[in-house]
């Protein structure tokens, strides 16, 4: 096991971003983490997960989430059921409640590593919400008046597409990075780590594609890099030569996913 994260076989960092991996870590802070979508957010948290050797939870966002849900859920539910039923244990409350991602992470015997994955999905008042719960690294479960205090401070990444701005008293208790969208360089390395043994024409063809679509002006919805590899990975299995990528542009679904956008590179002469 390692101290500090670096590039693993599946996930390609750059050195920024490793640096700023390792001082939030060093600082015990969240590490704030923005970007376009497909540019590996989620995934770097799995890949500090196996750098680190470290248990990986993960706390996926939806817009009905409340903080709540991170810390523990009472289940009246099945008590007033059991209740009905003469169950034994029907008295203990603490048989009816089960912590979340966050309760989890706090109870680990070995420090884990929490994604809370998507911030910017919840309503504005969910990472003040969290305040307390990521400094303090405690909270109270009032039906059993137990404080659960963290055994081990887990490290937490927290990702936003930067759908919503996020609450300046939030941001303080942060680190933050934007991860860049890839240049070419980087991006052939990336595609590498997947397909090792991709055609030299077809990855630099495919890629010549992919970078002068994201160039154009109206289009909606750039490609993102999981759909590039994705794309290679087609035009490999499809047997399509290098020379008919631009002409041809074959399995462009896979990279242009909204009919406005299609239309437009359908226009474009390679």
């Amino acid at each position: 096991m390692q101290d500090n994260f670096s590039s693993t076989k599946e996930y390609v960092a750059s050195e920024e971003l490793m640096s700023a991996v390792n001082v939030a870590i060093a600082l015990q802070k969240p590490l704030l983490i923005k970007g376009e979508p497909g540019t590996g957010k989620t995934m770097l948290a799995e890949a500090v997960a196996t750098s680190l050797g470290k248990r990986l939870i993960i706390w996926n966002i939806k817009s009905t989430t409340k903080a709540q849900d991170g810390l523990y859920m009472y289940d009246t539910i099945q008590r007033l059921y059991d209740g009905q039923f003469g169950d034994e244990g029907v008295d203990d409350i603490a048989h009816y409640i089960k912590l979340g991602k966050l309760g989890e992470a706090f109870s680990a015997d070995d420090q884990v590593i929490l994604l809370i994955d998507e911030i910017d999905k919840a309503d504005l008042e969910f990472p003040n919400d969290l305040l307390w719960e990521l400094d303090q690294m405690e909270f109270y479960i009032h039906e059993t008046k137990e404080t659960i205090r963290a055994k081990q401070r887990p490290v937490v990444i927290i990702t936003s597409n930067a759908e919503k701005e996020l609450p300046d008293a939030f941001l303080r208790r942060c680190i933050f990075h934007y991860i860049d969208f890839p240049d070419e360089t980087l991006m052939e390395e990336i595609v590498r780590v997947h397909y090792p043994d991709v055609d030299e024409h077809i990855l630099k063809n495919a890629m010549d594609v992919f970078y002068e679509i994201r160039s154009m002006k109206d289009i909606r919805k750039k490609p993102s890099t999981s759909e590039l590899i994705d794309w290679i990975n087609a035009l490999q299995i499809g047997g399509i030569p290098a020379s008919e990528i631009k002409s041809r542009l074959p399995f462009v679904g896979v990279i242009v996913k909204k009919d406005e956008d299609l239309e437009i590179v359908k226009g474009h002469v390679y």
